[in-house]
């Protein structure tokens, strides 16, 4: 039972928390400021009650302030390092700042609610976007979740997660996409030769003809490209599985994506794990071979200085005057360049919008749901994808799909400039 004490006008009430000091004695927990006694040990009661279901909150836990308690959850996460990169960034930034000083148990449902709107303000201003505000309150929920659960530092979440339509009712905002278009893709290529030469034109092909990642093709590396891979491939394994699949199908290995962890550039695995061979269309994969045959760079897109791209200010110096134009440049001689048109259907849009029109292609020509979906880096979720299996007249068809509209393009468009093939460099002396 409970044990009421007064102290002057006040009194407190302690309670067995359920443990036993190394005297052997009973550990007791109590809590003050009470001045109506029976409410003190009705408060005791439910105590002992939570210690007998083994639902009970130490105090001194719940008293531990969430900038502690966020790290030491964070520590305790066993994730790729881009997620636990992306964690640390919105605890620190977004989550801290606003709750660090706060007791783990005194965060309420209502507080959060109101936090939760101050977000999604700023969502609708345009100062954080609606995915990034979506991830921090999903991390946040994660992060009291546990407490309950796992920790046991609080008795319920304050995250309470909204199911149905209660409340205002808001359309979710989509990014406004235009159809797949070889001529904008031919018009951003042209201006990718402008800004980055050769290297700029390939790689503008290649986004929306193999779907790729953004991190993925900052990774691709001369082994893993099509004009050596399979047989360049340092693992023996996937040199003696794919060399007879891909001996008449030109395709690359999806390796590794590179990124920086911790500070330091890295190569990790792709997204979702998602390992996977991309068969190429002859055209795209002649591009390739004459890229390679231009450079030594380890890497198939070396930046404007022959490194990689990561570390490199892509969005300002590459994507932005490919996409948005920009002015003829004089000076020195190694800084000139001709005025770049700007492309007004990509005009303020991300590049990232390349892999979409990739989606678009495979899904216009009707390829099967596995097939698509795996070149994406997707799985098939449930029993189709569990009976589902790529074969090689799937990638076949993708490759004469995708090779057909090129042929139909140069057919139709007759585009007036095509880049000239760079100077093969003499083979390296062993």
């Amino acid at each position: 039972m409970p044990y009421v004490e007064w102290r002057g006008a006040r009194c407190r009430v302690k309670w067995w928390a359920g443990e036993y000091l190394p005297n052997g004695a009973k550990k007791y927990e109590a809590k003050s400021g009470f001045t109506d006694e029976d409410k003190a040990r009705e408060y005791g009661l439910d105590r002992e009650y939570e210690v007998r279901h083994g639902m009970n909150v130490k105090v001194a836990d719940g008293r531990a302030l969430m900038e502690d308690y966020c790290w030491t959850w964070h520590d305790a996460q066993d994730l790729r390092p881009a997620s636990m990169d992306a964690y640390k960034f919105m605890i620190k930034r977004q989550i801290l700042p606003y709750w660090g000083k706060r007791t783990v148990e005194s965060v309420s449902t209502l507080e959060f609610e109101a936090w939760r709107k101050r977000l999604r303000a700023r969502a609708s201003d345009g100062e954080l976007s609606e995915t990034y505000v979506k991830s921090i309150l999903m991390l946040f929920g994660m992060i009291m979740d546990d407490a309950v659960t796992k920790y046991h530092l609080r008795q319920s979440s304050p995250v309470v997660r909204e199911t149905g339509r209660r409340g205002r009712y808001k359309r979710t905002r989509r990014e406004t996409k235009r159809p797949h278009e070889m001529a904008v893709i031919y018009a951003l290529a042209k201006n990718a030769y402008v800004v980055w030469g050769y290297t700029g034109w390939v790689y503008q092909w290649t986004l929306p003809f193999t779907g790729m990642r953004p991190g993925e093709i900052r990774g691709l590396q001369r082994q893993f490209a099509s004009p050596s891979w399979p047989l360049s491939d340092p693992d023996r394994g996937r040199r003696e599985a794919f060399a007879e699949r891909y001996a008449d199908m030109p395709a690359l290995r999806v390796q590794y994506q590179h990124r920086y962890v911790s500070g330091a550039k890295r190569l990790v695995e792709p997204k979702y794990e998602s390992w996977r061979n991309l068969v190429l269309p002859p055209f795209l994969h002649h591009m390739h071979t004459n890229l390679l045959a231009s450079h030594r760079s380890p890497w198939v897109f070396p930046s404007m200085t022959g490194g990689p791209l990561l570390g490199t200010s892509f969005e300002r110096d590459y994507w932005h005057p490919i996409r948005d134009g920009a002015p003829a440049r004089t000076g020195r001689v190694d800084r000139r360049r001709e005025e770049i048109p700007r492309v007004p259907a990509m005009e303020g849009k991300r590049s990232y919008l390349t892999r979409h029109w990739h989606k678009e292609m495979l899904d216009e020509d009707g390829h099967a749901e596995i097939a698509v979906e795996t070149r994406m880096g997707h799985e098939v979720a449930g029993v189709r994808g569990l009976y589902a299996n790529l074969t090689t007249a799937m990638e076949q068809a993708i490759a004469e799909k995708l090779q057909e509209r090129w042929e139909r393009f140069l057919r139709d468009e007759k585009p007036e400039w095509l880049p000239p093939v760079p100077s093969f460099l003499p083979p390296e002396e062993k």
